[in-house]
């Protein structure tokens, strides 16, 4: 099993830069996927981007290619979401998820943190 806890949120402008990170608990987070997703007031949950364990392959949700990195420091336990250029319809609550397959649904992930929020002015 494995415990999340997200981390960085906050306000921002637009245009402006938030790096999100995820702290992991627990010896095995190696050998898990990691994600993240994030769910607007009214929307439902939607990806945003995918690390396979070893970080050897990433997935990015179309609306967010180009403006989000996510990467991990398997040293360290934790999983990162770097956003430049942040847009309005950014803001969001946004989780990380932990899987052992690599999947682009929430539902294909098994450990969940609390989420940050994440407000983006215009």
């Amino acid at each position: 099993q494995v415990q999340l806890v997200e981390s960085g949120g906050g306000l921002v402008q637009a245009g402006g830069s938030l790096r999100l990170s995820c702290a992991a608990s627990g010896r095995t987070f190696s050998s898990y996927a990691m994600a993240w997703f994030r769910q607007a007031p009214g929307k439902e949950r939607e990806f945003v981007a995918a690390i396979s364990w070893s970080g050897g392959r990433t997935d990015y949700a179309d609306s967010v290619k180009g403006r989000v990195t996510i990467s991990r420091d398997n040293a360290k336990n934790t999983v990162y979401l770097q956003m430049s250029r942040l847009k309005p319809e950014d803001t969001a609550v946004y989780y990380c998820a932990a899987s052992y397959q690599l999947s682009v649904v929430p539902t294909g992930y098994d450990y969940w943190g609390q989420g940050t929020q994440v407000t983006v002015s215009s």
